[in-house]
């Protein structure tokens, strides 16, 4: 009898515990997914994306058409979402370093307005100025222009030659960080006189715009120039050499000098800032091109680049954008040694010797990559009546070859 009894509760037990399983199943189907929605809608950010109609113009990757429930895909599409406001480039650690799609469905947009112009920057001198420096920049870097303006860019008389400035702007990919930009970018136009902004967002993949503009600005606004030099503003340039060098050339004739680039193969890497796809540009060599730190070009080529480039396709990196307009004219640019786009180089058997030495920079045109303070102090040494690089430099520890110990003095670099 208890052995029965025994028996019917555990069946009576399996029973309520089969029912219970059977309930619990049905009322997950009944309950419309309300436990399992909200996962997805906890985050504050996804009802913000999918409003965006420009997100269908990037190209999204195979296991993006998959929904799931991870972290990861949230932050990406957010990431998408930030980079479609801000800029035409996502940052080179996404997926793809460039938005290729969007830039081919825009690439033959060439025509922006001038926002801000400068039509009597090269009137002011008779026959117009000599050299015209041009200078790339963005609307946040003022800091970086107004060093600019108190050292190597200044306008005015230098060796008895008449020198004029301007520079070269898009507008912020980020409008909302610098909300007063526009005030603050028209009233320092107002007390410089040196701005040109024009209705393009100002990324690295639109300096191709900037450099086709400005041309087209140069052609029509100051064609009376004899030279340009066109650079970034991290550089420091000796314009005094840069004036004793052209003065021996002749601005109706050909010129383009800098630091020549050549046999540059196109990066393949999708990550790199520099990455180009074989469907973009098939060849295996770019032609020869200009750093873009800084070049020289007479007013004869800056007409004949200028119409070139009109019938160039555009190009997502400036400087070999610029190499294949000069291909177009078969003009061939001129390397020059004092171009030192990359930055001066210590000599491999003197490792000792400090490159941060005004008597290195004295018989140079053009160092890139340098902070605003060293810009300027530069400038003074350079302009200092107590500086002299005449005698060999000498060294606390001179150089010694590891065979045999020789005492050697180090000169300046050339």
């Amino acid at each position: 009898m208890r052995v029965r009894l025994k028996g019917d509760a555990i069946c009576t037990l399996v029973l309520l515990v089969a029912l219970c399983s059977l309930l619990y199943s049905q009322l997950e189907h009944l309950v419309p997914v309300g436990n399992k929605e909200p996962p997805q809608k906890k985050p504050s950010i996804t009802p913000k994306i999918s409003p965006d109609p420009r997100a269908p113009w990037r190209p999204m990757p195979p296991e993006a058409t998959v929904p799931r429930q991870q972290v990861t895909p949230i932050v990406r599409r957010t990431e998408v979402a930030n980079n479609e406001v801000q800029t035409t480039a996502p940052p080179p650690l996404t997926d793809s370093a460039f938005n290729f799609k969007r830039y081919l469905l825009n690439k033959d947009n060439r025509n922006f307005n001038l926002l801000i112009n400068q039509p009597k920057k090269c009137r002011k001198t008779p026959g117009g100025p000599f050299l015209l420096i041009a200078i790339k920049s963005v609307v946040e870097d003022f800091d970086r222009r107004e060093i600019v303006r108190k050292t190597w860019g200044r306008e005015g008389l230098v060796n008895g030659e008449q020198i004029q400035r301007v520079f070269l702007l898009g507008t912020p990919k980020n409008r909302t960080a610098l909300a007063t930009w526009e005030t603050l970018i028209h009233q320092e136009s107002q007390v410089y006189r040196d701005i040109l902004l024009w209705d393009f967002m100002d990324t690295f993949f639109n300096l191709t715009l900037k450099e086709i503009h400005f041309l087209n600005w140069a052609a029509e606004f100051c064609h009376n120039v004899k030279f340009i030099f066109k650079g970034d503003a991290d550089v420091f340039v000796n314009v005094e050499n840069i004036v004793d060098f052209l003065e021996r050339h002749n601005p109706a004739e050909d010129l383009f000098v800098g630091d020549i680039i050549y046999n540059a193969r196109p990066i393949r890497v999708r990550k790199s800032k520099y990455y180009i796809p074989e469907t973009m540009y098939g060849l295996s060599i770019y032609p020869a091109y200009a750093g873009g730190g800084g070049f020289l070009l007479s007013s004869h080529t800056m007409r004949k680049l200028s119409r070139a480039c009109r019938e160039v396709e555009l190009f997502p990196i400036d400087d070999v954008f610029l190499g294949m307009c000069l291909q177009r004219i078969n003009l061939k640019p001129i390397l020059h040694e004092g171009f030192k786009t990359f930055g001066i180089v210590k000599p491999s058997a003197a490792p000792h010797l400090q490159t941060f030495d005004p008597c290195f920079y004295k018989d140079l045109m053009v160092v890139h990559s340098l902070k605003v303070a060293e810009i300027w102090l530069m400038w003074n040494l350079l302009h200092s009546p107590h500086l002299s690089c005449t005698q060999k430099k000498q060294v606390k520890k001179p150089f010694q070859w590891k065979r045999k110990a020789q005492t050697t003095q180090a000169s300046p670099l050339r």
